[in-house]
């Protein structure tokens, strides 16, 4: 079999829904691993430059074995940026939400520490997100849904901004940007396996970006020495 194979409808996208996923599962090697040493490798080598014969030497198995689970090499793909997007569209959709009656400001912090989190929990899927660049419909797809979080978040940042609950002497897209960047930024030097857990990280990066470097330090006033 050759490591392209006809798209079918639930691989040709990005979609959200996970279609791209077989259930059937074999001992060892089901799907959640083929995918997770794919995106391993497409980090490491590069999306074109990886071959379903490339993932199969890794996994040390048939190229039919993989197939079984993902119809094709974009099928992983999507299946992958699928898993990135996905729950920082439900972070941005809790976000959006103003019928609780809470302050712009407040929901956009809640979405530092949930993109955060979702970062830290998926942080291979996004740091595949982040080096796509719309080269196939399936990266296309990904990055107009990128898109639309970057507009609902500036939104955000805007109704913040008028609310005057963040300074008014910067562009408001200037601040989406700076904040998310930073954000961003967490797939090149942080490390589950670290110091420093998920939730403090959370925490001190909406610190940081929310109350600036001058001040009481996470979780109270400095003790006196």
């Amino acid at each position: 079999m050759s490591d392209s194979v006809p798209d079918s409808p639930a691989t040709t996208a990005a979609s959200g829904d996970g279609a791209s996923r077989r259930s059937r599962g074999r001992p060892g090697h089901d799907a959640d691993t083929v995918l997770r040493t794919a995106v391993e490798l497409f980090n490491r080598q590069g999306y074109d430059a990886t071959s379903i014969g490339d993932l199969a030497r890794e996994l040390g198995v048939t190229k039919s074995a993989i197939y079984h689970h993902f119809d094709s090499k974009e099928a992983l793909l999507a299946a992958a940026l699928d898993e990135a997007l996905d729950g920082l569209d439900r972070a941005v959709a809790r976000a959006a939400d103003h019928t609780r009656g809470e302050p712009a400001v407040d929901r956009l912090r809640a979405t530092v520490v949930e993109a955060v989190r979702i970062l830290v929990a998926h942080q291979s899927a996004v740091t595949l997100l982040l080096r796509v660049r719309g080269n196939s419909p399936t990266e296309q797809a990904a990055l107009a849904r990128r898109r639309a979080i970057d507009d609902h978040l500036a939104a955000l940042v805007a109704r913040a901004v008028e609310d005057g609950a963040l300074r008014q002497d910067v562009p408001p897209d200037v601040i989406s940007r700076l904040v998310f960047g930073t954000v961003n930024s967490l797939v090149d030097w942080y490390r589950a396996d670290g110091s420093l857990p998920a939730e403090q990280l959370a925490a001190t990066v909406s610190s940081v970006l929310f109350d600036g470097l001058v001040g009481e330090p996470v979780g109270g006033p400095r003790s006196p020495r």
